[in-house]
């Protein structure tokens, strides 16, 4: 496989780039792409107006009133069993799960009338792909990444130090939403014979809604995800990530006098041919590289963050006032009191992506016989994702006074660089360590994508060699060209994409909330049998 993809890297991807380059395809191409699409992308990211100076996305409301509902409705299990969630990455509760070796005939047409299919209930407590720790990293990686240093530089300029507060609130009714997704996604999930996992919103909106009598309508709304994903797998998860590395690694290693100035295609080919060894391995080899690669970077940027909290912690006190203040009673920043809410609200839910289905697809592998048990886990990511990396980057924009109006309007690009000279200002080589960090963040981005397109991919084409190579072939050409092109208007659709998967994915969520609650009942009722509850 990786010479198939080798191969067509070299014998299709470099053509395309160079005449692209040569005769200015790129710009022509997104022109036309933007015409086409630019229906749907205004359509998803519409801003409802408010107020003169409010414009909020509509999409937010979905997102922020399904997780408000799910906190609510599992009597804020976010907050009653964080602790719990961590002892369950920890491994304490594995003695629960009981595995032994099962012999299993799977047959994925036939299903129970809860939609499962029968024999995958009798593996699934014994089979899976990675530990509940892979699982997380996996899917942290996804969301771990640019937006934590550029998204919340443009937050806090554009709603000054309380949008930090909001962010926060946020964060935590966003662990409920991904509970309840990562739980459905290892309820409903399929196990092939050889223990492949395939599973994710396709899979609990198509049998989850079965179960309910909402056959037609589950898979309309499967099919539907799986083509969002796949469109957001190309873009937002590849092509936007390995460009926006691109520029920051292009400026800071000389500009102009750069060995990559103006060759991104070189760039991209090295990040293809690395992005493309780890995805040959499927979400086992994919699980081996985030596990090491997301706490390292997390540990790496948040420690940055605490050294520049140490270097001025007599500012502390001031910064965390800025932050109640700003959120309550901001003076001089654009829309006022909502308009801070909805930046906070904005930049946490554009962050950890709860609610828009992509992390089941990555929880729905791991090895476990209790969904709930995953789903614990899962909680955790809009926590590490916003509640402390994003509040870190915040704290020290805000300590080191770069956040204003002026940086507004800054796009991804010029944002990082904000933030890199916010760290640079008390720890001079930071910059570099911040270019390692972004090409990691955006590394690992990517890598786990390619596996939720991946796995959208093979719901609709099937799940033959002949499509695994295909997709990842094509995905590891869009890292070229991700990195050799300006396709504003191509990016800007997948990212449109990946927030339309928000539609179908919250229709299953608030319907199969029920089933959740079951699963939750099973877990509990297992650790209390064995006095751990």
């Amino acid at each position: 496989m990786r010479k198939y993809i080798l191969a067509t890297l070299s014998l299709i991807g470099l053509p395309i780039l160079t005449y692209a380059q040569e005769m200015g395809l790129d710009e022509q191409i997104d022109a036309a792409f933007g015409q086409a699409t630019g229906w749907f992308v205004n359509f998803i990211f519409y801003q409802i107006p408010i107020t003169d100076e409010i414009r909020v996305f509509w999409v937010l409301f979905p997102l922020i009133l399904g997780a408000t509902y799910f906190t609510i409705y599992f009597k804020f299990i976010n907050f009653r069993h964080f602790g719990t969630a961590i002892k369950v990455v920890q491994g304490k509760y594995d003695h629960l799960e009981g595995r032994q070796a099962h012999k299993v005939d799977v047959s994925p047409t036939v299903f129970t009338d809860d939609g499962d299919n029968p024999d995958t209930i009798r593996v699934e407590g014994h089979t899976g792909e990675v530990s509940h720790f892979q699982a997380l990293t996996a899917a942290l990686s996804a969301t771990v990444g640019l937006g934590n240093i550029a998204g919340v530089a443009i937050a806090v300029s554009i709603g000054g130090a309380g949008a930090t507060f909001w962010m926060i609130i946020a964060g935590f009714l966003g662990m409920a939403s991904k509970f309840v997704e990562c739980t459905l996604g290892v309820k409903y999930r399929d196990i092939e014979k050889d223990g492949t996992v395939y599973g994710g919103p396709m899979y609990y909106l198509r049998k989850g809604l079965k179960s309910k009598g909402l056959d037609g309508l589950g898979k309309a709304l499967a099919v539907i995800f799986a083509i969002f994903c796949i469109g957001g797998s190309f873009g937002g998860g590849n092509m936007f990530q390995v460009n926006q590395a691109f520029q920051l690694i292009e400026n800071v290693t000389g500009g102009e006098n750069s060995i990559f100035y103006n060759r991104g295609w070189l760039f991209g080919i090295i990040m293809a041919i690395l992005v493309g060894i780890v995805i040959i391995g499927g979400i086992k080899k994919i699980a081996k590289v985030t596990d090491k690669i997301v706490p390292f970077m997390v540990v790496i940027y948040v420690g940055a963050a605490i050294f520049v909290l140490i270097a001025k912690f007599d500012m502390i006190g001031n910064a965390f006032m800025q932050i109640i203040d700003g959120a309550f009673s901001p003076e001089g920043v654009a829309g006022g009191a909502v308009g801070v809410l909805v930046q906070g609200f904005r930049r946490a839910a554009f962050s950890n992506e709860a609610g828009i289905g992509s992390a089941s697809i990555a929880h729905s592998a791991v090895r476990t016989k209790y969904a709930a048990s995953e789903g614990l886990v899962a909680l955790l990511e809009p926590f590490v994702d916003t509640v402390v990396v994003c509040t870190m980057t915040a704290l020290v924009l805000i300590i080191t006074g770069n956040i204003n109006a002026d940086n507004a309007s800054l796009n991804d690009a010029q944002a990082i660089l904000l933030t890199s000279s916010a760290f640079e200002s008390v720890i001079s080589w930071f910059p570099w360590i911040l270019s390692l960090a972004v090409v990691l963040f955006a590394f690992s981005t990517m890598i786990s994508w390619s596996y939720y397109g991946f796995q959208a991919w093979s719901y609709l084409f099937g799940r033959t060699k002949k499509t695994e190579y295909t997709y990842k072939s094509l995905f590891c050409i869009f890292v070229i060209i991700g990195a050799a092109s300006s396709l504003g208007s191509v990016i800007g659709f997948s990212d449109a994409m990946i927030f339309a998967m928000m539609v179908p994915n919250m229709i299953g969520l608030v319907l199969l909330a029920p089933k959740v609650r079951d699963e939750v009942t099973r877990y509990f009722k297992a650790m209390r049998t064995q006095g751990e509850a």
